[in-house]
């Protein structure tokens, strides 16, 4: 996500949270399971409070994961890499995964929450994603590492930022999470990328 987009949401949470009402009542999701490329969510207690900030970084996840799996889809079959091919596939697991949980609970948050019709812009342009089409076989593997890395590392700003302003604690720790898996996710695509330009010329795949 460019920097300017992420500006835009923090001080769009900010206003949020200054000016939200009383909280809508939602079922929020259990504390996820967190690792490179693995995490899990699942419903939690009724009863747990959503304030208006809450239901913005949930909103802007819901439409950050939808363009991850259309970058990851739109490369796997692609790929040379083993590692990378495995990293993929672990990645398109997850935000499934959160993907699922996180837009059956916010419809339940009250009026105007769901995520139907949600615009993509500030998640990665759709320049991210020409990229990765025009890419040559060659280039396929070195395209997706880049532009994956970029992409998760705004997940990772994101939840960040949702830890220090979050009203609700699950999400917060949601936030937590995402924030540990996404920045050891581009930790990894990093180390691939130092690994192959460190390789002798004639072994290099991408």
């Amino acid at each position: 996500m460019p920097r300017v987009h992420l500006l835009s949401w923090l001080v769009a949470a900010s206003l949020l949270a200054a000016c939200a009402g009383p909280s809508p009542t939602a079922s929020a999701p259990t504390s996820p399971a967190a690792s490179a490329g693995s995490s899990a969510v699942g419903s939690a207690p009724a009863g747990a409070e959503l304030s208006g900030i809450d239901v913005v970084f949930l909103r802007t996840m819901v439409g950050h994961g939808e363009r991850t799996l259309q970058i990851v889809r739109l490369a796997r079959d692609r790929l040379h890499d083993d590692a990378l091919r495995t990293l993929a596939a672990a990645v398109e697991a997850t935000e499934a995964d959160e993907l699922s949980a996180m837009s059956g609970w916010l419809p339940t948050a009250g009026p105007g929450t769901g995520t139907a019709g949600h615009d993509h812009a500030g998640h990665g342009d759709d320049t991210a994603l020409d990229r990765l089409r025009a890419a040559g076989d060659a280039d396929v593997d070195r395209v997706l590492r880049e532009v994956l890395a970029e992409h998760q590392r705004a997940a990772a700003d994101l939840a960040r930022a949702q830890v220090d302003v979050g009203r609700n604690e699950r999400v917060r720790d949601l936030a937590r999470r995402i924030e540990r898996s996404r920045t050891a996710e581009v930790e990894l695509l990093q180390g691939y990328a130092a690994q192959i330009s460190a390789a002798p010329a004639g072994r290099r795949s991408s």
